[in-house]
């Protein structure tokens, strides 16, 4: 009689080894990344909510609020509105979502639902709708203890560092409490993101923005010039605050010529309302890059440009909720040419910083791999990085692509890694699940005879890629900076 050959299940969500299909995958996983600290250098988590060490009342408010992943998720599983973003209770969007995870399996929020059960909470437990109700009484439990307010998640998580998301004209209040208060388990700094002052195609939006510019700047802006010199004392206050990093968020980079003339002429139409050709505010917008890429290079930071989202596509949507409602999708736009003249001209004079490109197309990711070669200069080990997998495509096959594409294209050792990119204080597992997703891919390279199997310097790879090269890539201080009058 034949015997019957049982085949192991792979470990699940809840096991130690989820994710790790190979022994050298588990030693380095366990010996090596698990327990590093989190250097989050790019996230929206609210800062104000950092400096009241805010207190979640329940799952509804610390999971789905803000959560467009989710809210796509919902709609697609026939979840009326007022379940999602409306005015139904707490309790009663919690349902709606215990009713959806069951039907997300395949789709990384099945992992990362479970995963932020699981840790900081200690649930093991499949959520659904026989599970919700004992989920949700022991997560209110918890959350109404000090372990589970802000700074207890931050703890739980070994949280060293968090770069949140920071309008110019913002007045940093929040950060200023922060570095009073010194209350805060993490570093907090703020990243200089000025996409409105782009927004020279978009009257509204613009003139708003540099009237709100000018008050926090603390001056008159009435000429190009003067918009130039606003964005220059914010990012020095920005930098009193610990600020070392901007962030820029493109449909695709400009490819026009930038011209002294042109951005005098654009911003002057601009502030008066008026509207200008598709053509001048490209040139524009290469313009005031230019002018901030020099001054990012002039102190020290890392400008990151974030490429390719086609946003609030859904006219309806964007009406009834604004803008970051979940109606936000992949662009298709042209990449490389614009993307190497903007590197170009502050390369050209010595004045390109550290930089970090994200793609959100998969079909840009040899691109984006290839383009960064370009302009390593030997300053700063890799210097010109290409970012991790962002928006649509941080879940395990996106992550993974993303890593093999910079391995062949440059050097993945030098990769400095992960970002939440969320407004949710639970997304520090997707840090846990990048960390698995690394160790297994060089924990299978071993095991296939590819790379050495060599734990000590393979191990070496993988931490620096986890924490240490975030840690040394960056200029941030390594504590909240004490707060100045020019700040």
């Amino acid at each position: 009689m034949k015997r019957k050959t049982i085949t192991r299940a792979a470990p699940g969500i809840f096991d130690p080894d989820f994710l790790l299909t190979t022994p050298q995958a588990r030693q380095l996983y366990h010996a090596v990344a698990a327990d590093l600290p989190i250097i989050d250098y790019h996230c929206h988590l609210p800062p104000r909510e950092l400096a009241e060490n805010r207190r979640f009342e329940n799952l509804t408010d610390l999971w789905l609020a803000g959560d467009h992943y989710k809210w796509r998720a919902m709609r697609a599983n026939g979840i009326d509105e007022s379940l999602i973003t409306g005015n139904a209770t707490a309790r009663a969007k919690y349902d709606a979502w215990a009713a959806t995870v069951p039907m997300t399996v395949m789709n990384p929020l099945y992992h990362w639902t479970h995963l932020e059960l699981k840790r900081p909470f200690g649930i093991r437990s499949w959520l659904h709708p026989g599970t919700a109700a004992s989920i949700w009484r022991k997560t209110e439990r918890l959350l109404a203890t000090p372990a589970f307010s802000v700074h207890g998640i931050l703890k739980n998580w070994n949280v060293a560092l968090i770069g949140t998301t920071d309008d110019p004209a913002d007045d940093l209040r929040w950060h200023r409490q922060i570095c009073r208060a010194k209350s805060c388990p993490a570093v907090v700094v703020p990243t200089f993101r000025p996409d409105r002052g782009l927004a020279v195609d978009r009257p509204a939006v613009f003139t708003a923005y540099v009237r709100e510019l000018g008050s926090a700047a603390d001056m008159d802006i009435r000429t190009w010039d003067d918009f130039l010199r606003a964005h220059d004392r914010r990012i020095d206050a920005f930098h009193a605050l610990g600020c070392r990093a901007s962030d820029h968020a493109l449909e695709a980079p400009p490819d026009g010529e930038p011209g002294e003339a042109v951005c005098l002429r654009v911003f002057k139409r601009a502030l008066a309302g008026k509207a200008v050709t598709p053509e001048e505010a490209d040139r524009f917008r290469a313009g005031l890059l230019l002018h901030l890429g020099r001054a990012y290079a002039k102190r020290g930071w890392t400008q990151q440009l974030h490429l390719g989202a086609l946003r609030n596509v859904n006219t309806r949507m964007a009406a009834r909720l604004g803008a970051d409602a979940g109606c936000d999708t992949i662009g298709d736009r042209a990449m490389a040419r614009g993307l190497a003249r903007l590197l170009d001209r502050l390369d050209q004079t010595d004045q390109l910083p550290r930089t970090i490109l994200y793609n959100l197309n998969p079909a840009d990711n040899e691109l984006f791999a290839a383009m960064i070669g370009n302009f390593q200069d030997g300053s700063t080990a890799g210097k010109i990085q290409y970012g991790s997998g962002w928006w649509f495509l941080d879940q395990k096959d996106g992550m993974e692509r993303q890593m093999k594409a910079l391995a062949n294209l440059g050097l993945i050792s030098r990769f400095v890694g992960m970002i939440t990119d969320s407004r949710s204080f639970l997304s520090y597992s997707r840090h846990e699940y990048f960390r698995r997703i690394v160790c297994d891919l060089f924990g299978t390279a071993m095991a296939q005879g590819l790379i050495p199997n060599d734990p000590a310097h393979i191990g070496m790879i993988v931490r620096r890629i986890a924490h240490d090269n975030a840690a040394s890539y960056f200029t941030f201080p390594s504590e909240n900076q004490p707060v100045r009058e020019s700040a």
